[in-house]
């Protein structure tokens, strides 16, 4: 496993999250933006849990093919796949025009998947090695 590897892919995941979560409490909200937001740190979370098992992930946005990737290795991401199907509706085409509308319920959903997928025990447990390495040196 390469550490820093890991450590960048959550770093990026947690601002893609974090800006997403700081436009869901502006004044005038770009819904579509903040989907977008979470769909991009959904795939960095997943990305980064495959490098943390020495699997090169796939050149994909596609989020559920990602789940599944990660359900090889631990099938407790199985809990998550109706979340990465959701979400994976804003993964590229929500950047285009002509897109779809986006409700309130939709950015709560997402916000709350995002939260669900970034909160996994395995998620967690991959945070808490990287940080205590870091440590080490």
């Amino acid at each position: 496993m390469n550490i820093k590897d890991v450590k960048e892919w959550l770093l990026i995941a947690d601002a893609d999250f974090d800006s997403a979560k700081i436009l869901n409490n502006a004044y005038k909200k770009h819904k579509e933006v903040i989907c977008y937001l979470c769909a991009q740190a959904a795939e960095k979370y997943l990305k980064g849990y495959l490098v943390y098992n020495d699997i090169v992930p796939p050149k994909t946005h596609n989020l559920v093919l990602l789940c599944d990737k990660c359900i090889e290795l631990d099938k407790t991401f199985s809990e998550i796949k109706m979340e990465c199907g959701f979400i994976n509706r804003y993964a590229n085409e929500i950047r285009y025009p002509y897109r779809t509308e986006i409700t309130e319920e939709d950015v709560s959903y997402v916000i709350n998947s995002l939260e669900k997928i970034s909160g996994r025990k395995t998620i967690r447990s991959m945070r808490e090695e990287i940080t205590n390495s870091e440590n080490d040196y």
